[in-house]
């Protein structure tokens, strides 16, 4: 029988699993955002990691509420180590996490002919699926497929799914 001081500590371990799950994930939208910024803005990656680590960009995201009027919300707090090793490693490996992408798209599907935002992301989530082996695949690609369902509504977050598996299981 467990004492409840042995109760409270399962919550408070917890609470540090659920908020290092939300660290990663926050780290994950910021590696999307500062990946965009990186390619469309020109902008130097030093220069960008810093203004996201520091919070001078990406603390906040648009809430849309039931009545369709917009507010801004503060993001959760990222692993700015894990948003770092992600932003450096997709821009040092680009070229050959593009090329490693456009082996799963369909015919008539390329690369440069992608929304920037769903070039960004696609990056981040194939650069985490070969290189992550501490976290399960099934996980890594629940988690972009959410992050497109941020960014898209239409048959995007689908297509993400369909293509992060097949990159999973050749894996």
């Amino acid at each position: 029988m467990k004492t409840p001081k042995n109760k409270v500590g399962e919550k408070e371990m917890e609470k540090f699993v659920s908020k290092k799950i939300k660290m990663k994930t926050a780290a994950r939208l910021a590696a999307v955002q500062a990946c965009y910024m990186i390619e469309y803005g020109q902008l130097p990656v030093d220069e960008v990691i810093r203004d996201f680590t520091t919070g001078q960009v990406g603390r906040y995201v648009i809430k849309e509420d039931i009545n369709a009027s917009e507010e801004l919300e503060e993001v959760s707090e990222m692993d700015s180590d894990y948003f770092t090793r992600i932003v450096r490693s997709v821009q040092a490996n680009k070229e050959e996490l593009e090329k490693s992408l456009s082996l799963f798209l369909k015919e008539g599907w390329s690369f440069e002919r992608m929304d920037g935002t769903l070039r960004a992301l696609f990056l981040c989530a194939i650069y985490e699926l070969i290189n992550t082996l501490d976290v399960d695949a099934k996980v890594i690609i629940q988690e972009y497929v959410d992050l497109a369902y941020a960014f898209f509504s239409k048959g995007e977050p689908k297509m993400v799914n369909a293509v992060l598996d097949q990159v999973a299981k050749s894996r």
